[in-house]
């Protein structure tokens, strides 16, 4: 190119731009001129296909294959979803031609939502977290409990209290219930008594637990002290003055009042939270120890999920709280720990065993009627008048019943029926919906869980899906295993023995995400045949999620696999 630019003789910019687009349309009209004279395109291609379709059926059996990893999941990037890509049938316009007319009077994105009526009362009664004021069909088991706990309004010890049942069968919610009802009786009648609820499934260590029930007290006794120092100050002002400020108080001078304020003003200052990292565990120890003691209560320590915080940590946490009261000075400490696992018990050490398990409370499942019944008493409450027809709840509870009468999941169909409705801006909330929201859930449940899987459990699925997608069905152990070791090698993974990923598999198995079935191959032995449970295109987003399986996508591991013709 020439460094001197003349005006006219095509170097200009706008010369070079008027003479690019002209020529551009000019190529653009012969070329789809040249596609409409000759058809041979098209013919080609399909006379292509043809001739592939025609192959002979008696053609050598395919019995190795390169699987294309990055063809099968398809491309990652912003293309695969059509962003920016105009090849798809999109149209590019620029943010210059986007006219928005605003009149004031247009309706908005969230406008349309709200122009519906709403199907839902209160949606926060269907939740799992809400205490009801009334607990259908659990009236014994929360006498029993009531029954325990009333030594605490007497200042006595109650018995430690091990609450079972499977999921959904009214523990916690039961809980709850008798402990608001233990603290506003105890107010009723000014008796110092506490509960503190422990989930243990986010709580599960030792140091945890010591630390968030350290810092609950240290709140308390903060607030008290605080409130008790106002009362002197406004004392000690007083009795400066008139010296009858005194009378029937339990001090004799206004010195007395005044060395009072001086120790309350060190206990505050002396009471420092925990951190949730970083102290000895006896230091937290001793810290939940004096901040417990503080003052004289009765103090019910309510551990959910009890099974996970012995599961994680050992019984350290519950030995030390179990012992607790014969060191105790002016506090008492009942532990009431709720649990899943009716056998967890079984790895206690046997003294904390005997001390904990002092009374236990079995919750069994609720049947089909039950749950119409807890579901109906929910729905009054949550749902405005005549929301949902009649078959709604009976469906809800039919399909909870099927999973061991768990009241949650009949909660969660409820509730998701409702906001499918809700969205679709229907009336009432009918069968239909109670159906997309089962199958919604079942989703949910199994993203969920293919999401926490081991790294290992991710790449035996994933062999799997793989070799699903490229056309081999009922896949066995050692086709999986080919896949699994090429896939580890790409991410740079230990690679486990056939015999361990054979015990993966059948942990899938288990959780409902593949079927795995023995089959027996005469003089061969037997071998396992896999199939998916679970949506592929679903199951395959969530492993591609892992950053360390997002690595694999342009591998090509060889499979030594039997394709079904």
């Amino acid at each position: 190119m020439d460094e001197d630019t003349q005006p006219g003789d095509g170097n200009d910019p706008e010369d070079r731009t008027d003479s690019t687009q002209s020529r551009t349309d000019s190529e653009g009209d012969a070329q789809s001129h040249s596609e409409r004279a000759d058809p041979s395109t098209d013919s080609g291609r399909s006379t292509d296909d043809d001739s592939a379709a025609q192959e002979p059926a008696d053609r050598e059996p395919v019995t190795a294959e390169d699987i294309d990893i990055e063809e099968s999941i398809g491309p990652t990037d912003a293309s695969s979803i059509g962003v920016g890509d105009s090849s798809a049938g999109s149209t590019d316009v620029s943010l210059d031609e986007v006219v928005l007319d605003d009149d004031g009077d247009s309706q908005g994105l969230f406008d349309d939502l709200l122009s519906g009526e709403p199907i839902f009362e209160n949606k926060e009664v269907l939740r799992p977290s809400y205490t009801p004021h009334e607990l259908p069909h659990r009236t014994e088991q929360i006498n029993q409990m009531a029954t325990i706990l009333v030594s605490a309004l007497r200042g006595e010890t109650p018995s430690n209290i091990l609450i079972y049942g499977k999921t959904g069968t009214g523990k916690t919610a039961s809980a709850k219930f008798v402990s608001q009802e233990l603290e506003s009786t105890s107010k009723k009648y000014d008796v110092p008594c506490e509960v503190e609820y422990i989930n243990c499934e986010v709580t599960d260590t030792q140091y945890r637990v010591l630390a968030q029930l350290a810092n609950k007290f240290i709140e308390k006794n903060q607030e008290v002290i605080e409130t008790e120092l106002d009362e002197l100050k406004q004392l000690r002002s007083r009795a400066a003055d008139d010296a009858t400020a005194l009378v029937e108080t339990r001090f004799d001078t206004v010195e007395a009042v005044a060395d009072r304020i001086e120790q309350l003003e060190s206990d505050h200052d002396e009471m420092e939270p925990v951190p949730m990292t970083g102290w000895p565990t006896d230091r937290v120890y001793s810290t939940f120890f004096d901040a417990v003691d503080y003052e004289e209560r009765v103090v019910v320590i309510m551990l959910d999920e009890i099974d996970k915080l012995v599961e994680k940590s050992g019984d350290d946490t519950l030995y030390n709280l179990s012992r607790m009261n014969s060191e105790l000075d002016n506090s008492r400490i009942s532990i009431m720990g709720i649990s899943n696992d009716l056998k967890f018990t079984d790895f206690l050490d046997p003294r904390v065993k005997s001390s904990l398990g002092e009374e236990e409370i079995v919750f069994p499942p609720y049947d089909a009627n039950q749950l119409r019944d807890i579901l109906q008493h929910r729905a009054n409450v949550a749902f405005k008048d005549d929301a949902l027809t009649d078959d709604v709840i009976p469906l809800c509870a039919a399909f909870a019943a099927q999973e061991h009468g768990d009241a949650r999941r009949a909660l969660d169909l409820l509730r998701t029926a409702g906001e499918l409705a809700e969205r679709g801006q229907a009336d009432t909330v009918e069968e239909a919906h109670v159906r997309q929201a089962q199958d919604k859930i079942e989703l949910d449940r199994v993203v969920e869980v293919v999401r926490t899987l081991p790294t290992q459990s991710k790449i035996v699925l994933f062999a799997t899906i793989l070799l699903e997608k490229n056309g081999v069905h009922n896949v066995n152990t050692g086709e999986v295993f080919n896949i699994y070791k090429r896939l580890c090698e790409e991410i740079d993974a230990d690679v486990l023995t056939q015999r361990r990923v054979t015990d993966l598999i059948s942990e899938l198995d288990m959780l409902g995400i593949v079927n795995a079935v023995v089959v027996s191959k005469g003089r061969y032995g037997r071998t396992k045949e896999i199939s998916l449970s679970v949506p592929i295109d679903e199951t395959e987003a969530v492993l591609l999620s892992d950053s360390r399986l997002g690595d694999i996508e342009n591998a090509q591991p060889f499979v030594q696999a039997r394709f079904d013709n």
